[in-house]
């Protein structure tokens, strides 16, 4: 009997799309919790974990940052040796999942000293680096595996000696995205079905909202066409994508919206292991949850809308902070436009494409795409405002990062003055 109930339920749990959780092995990383429980996003049957895909997520981003370590770097027969001490072909070689005991910041489970296997004579070809522990290579200001976009010393030497905050401290404005030339549309154009009975206050907000300005009526989104005909109550992320494709491609790509992704359910904060408000424990995860979808006031999703959910002592610390009260003094315009620093400012950047020979931009939703390695935010959110020396102190400054940025860096990284000492160096040997 014991083992027939042992069979029915694992059989209950099995047939529960949702519920793998029986055959995780061990707690999976920050990154990939919550996707754990789609096992084959990650595992091929019977092949285990292959770069494929991994790529399917990361690969694109590692070809923007151009890869410091690509797989062809060690395909090449003149670092064949580099393969007798850790074998560089396989992601899974240093981020191996499912194994919290040995995981580190990343979810990275190789040594922190690594880097020794390849770079043991670093101090030869830099002397700067004598006396260095391997220990430190990653920390913040000196390198990272993959992304060394703004560490690079040609980068830092475009950057020296800027101001701690730059006297332009500006975002790049948002662009609407209509070209309607036609009028907006009135409450009385608005085309929702009779049984359907709006509620005024949602007639009154869309009237005056940047949909009804675009010419987006009512039956864009509770009736898109090609889907089905019945009147959509709530709209999901696939109608939003009809025009905000490259928004819902990155809200999809980050941890608000992977779940999705992966066809799972939404997320939900009380599935987070970042602390959040417990009364938002109800909510999910999608674009309205930010967006109101007849409103569509921006400013409230980029403030209102994070901290309703977050709480930890970094969103906690944020109002009243300086990039609080510069965000206050551009809503009541006493700033200009793009002065003001939001959650969103830092943690949903905006992005300049090019688009059909036109320059555009873009907000990206994928919120954790510059958070991790911190050095990531430096080209897109710190360097607009403030100096290199000074934003990278400061990312490197965990108390600092903790408040919200209320006060100074507490130590100065070497970073700066060793490629200042370098230059110098070259200067005298080329006078």
């Amino acid at each position: 009997m014991l083992f027939l109930g042992a069979g029915l339920s694992l059989g209950f749990r099995i047939q529960k799309a949702d519920d793998r959780s029986l055959f995780l092995p061990g707690q999976t990383t920050a990154g990939h919790y919550q996707i754990e429980l789609r096992c084959d996003a990650c595992h091929a049957p019977f092949g285990g974990v292959t770069n494929d895909a991994c790529n399917k997520c990361h690969g694109a981003e590692l070809a923007a940052v151009d890869d410091a370590h690509p797989l062809s770097k060690f395909t090449d027969p003149r670092n064949a040796g580099r393969l007798e001490s850790i074998d560089a072909l396989h992601c899974a070689t240093c981020h191996r999942e499912h194994q919290p005991e040995i995981t580190r910041p990343m979810g990275l489970t190789q040594p922190v000293d690594y880097c020794f296997h390849c770079h043991e004579d670093i101090a030869e070809d830099r002397p700067s680096h004598a006396g260095l522990a391997f220990t430190t290579c990653a920390t913040a200001g000196c390198h990272n595996y993959h992304d060394n976009s703004a560490l690079y010393e040609a980068f830092i030497l475009k950057h020296l000696d800027e101001p701690d905050v730059k006297p332009a401290a500006v975002r790049p404005a948002r662009l609407a995205r209509s070209s309607s030339s036609a009028p907006p549309l009135t409450a009385a154009q608005r085309d929702e079905p009779r049984v359907v009975h709006a509620e005024p206050l949602l007639v009154d907000q869309w009237e005056h909202s940047g949909h009804a300005a675009a010419d987006v009526n009512c039956s864009a989104c509770h009736q898109p066409p090609g889907g089905d005909p019945a009147w959509l109550g709530q709209p999901g992320h696939n109608t939003c994508a009809q025009c905000h494709d490259f928004e819902v491609e990155g809200f999809l790509a980050g941890r608000h919206g992977m779940r999705l992704a992966a066809g799972l359910s939404a997320m939900s904060p009380t599935a987070a292991r970042l602390p959040m408000d417990p009364q938002s424990g109800h909510r999910t995860l999608s674009c309205s949850s930010c967006h109101d979808a007849h409103s569509v006031d921006t400013r409230t999703a980029a403030v209102d809308s994070c901290l309703k959910c977050h709480a930890d002592d970094h969103a906690k610390a944020y109002v009243g902070s300086e990039h609080h009260r510069l965000w206050r003094r551009e809503l009541n315009g006493l700033a200009p436009p793009g002065s003001g620093v939001s959650c969103a400012t830092c943690h949903l950047p905006r992005e300049v494409h090019r688009e059909n020979g036109e320059q555009v931009v873009r907000v990206q939703h994928n919120q954790n795409l510059n958070l991790r390695p911190a050095e990531k935010m430096l080209r897109s959110v710190c360097l607009d405002c403030h100096g290199y020396a000074f934003a990278l102190d400061a990312l490197a400054d965990p108390n600092l990062v903790q408040v919200n940025f209320r006060g100074t860096p507490a130590h100065h990284l070497e970073t700066i003055e060793m490629v200042r000492r370098r230059q110098s160096g070259e200067k005298q040997k080329n006078p």
